[in-house]
């Protein structure tokens, strides 16, 4: 007996092969989840992987059902001056004067943190003390930013947010330079770029990624 091919069902919304532009839909939605909180890193990593392994609109659907049709308002609203959450990667780029120029630590200890803005090159000295920068709320004024390190026996730790990238290109001597954790997938092709530096002897330089979420009251 042959089959009626005419009287075959054709796939259902399910089935439907997915398209490029139906993934990238998805992703941006995962994005914009990732920056308002709704996602962690690790959520966001695996659920864009799937992604862009789906085949079928079928298997996209799970990767966001349990999360809004759009980003909330706040997440799109271009961030005030003085304010810069909840905006992300390449709206960290300002047409504005630097803050802050250099940090100095001798024999005791300096930080950064909170709402500041680094020029294009930023001077961190560690001399028997340690400095902490704090980038998470940070705002730049070029898109490629050079944090030279200069550490004697010291130590200095830079915070960076996710929609930041980070390089390190410092030399070590009886030290070490490095960074915390791997570089996060980001969608954004513009977010800032910052470069770490210089010379450590006896000391050390270390980067470490973290989210907003992990932004205490106090670094506002």
């Amino acid at each position: 007996m042959v089959e009626d091919v005419s009287q075959t069902d054709p796939p259902g919304p399910d089935r439907m092969r997915a398209s490029d532009a139906d993934r990238d839909a998805v992703a941006n939605r995962l994005r914009d989840a990732l920056a308002e909180g709704r996602l962690d890193l690790d959520e966001h990593n695996e659920r864009l992987e799937s992604t862009y392994r789906a085949k079928t609109v079928g298997e996209l659907v799970p990767l966001t059902e349990d999360l809004p049709d759009s980003p909330s308002e706040s997440a799109l609203t271009q961030p005030s001056p003085g304010a810069l959450r909840p905006s992300r990667g390449s709206r960290r780029v300002v047409d504005g004067e630097p803050t802050s120029s250099a940090a100095i630590a001798i024999m005791g200890g300096a930080n950064r943190s909170g709402d500041w803005t680094l020029p294009g090159h930023y001077v961190a000295t560690a001399v028997m003390g340690g400095v902490e920068l704090d980038l998470r709320n940070a705002k730049f004024t070029q898109r490629e930013t050079t944090i030279w390190c200069n550490v004697l026996m010291g130590g200095i730790g830079i915070i960076v947010p996710y929609d930041v990238e980070v390089r390190v290109h410092g030399i070590p001597i009886m030290g070490g330079f490095g960074v915390d954790s791997d570089s996060p997938v980001r969608n954004d092709p513009d977010v800032p770029i910052v470069h770490i530096r210089g010379i450590a002897i006896m000391g050390g330089v270390g980067a470490e990624y973290r989210s907003w979420k992990d932004d205490e009251d106090e670094d506002e």
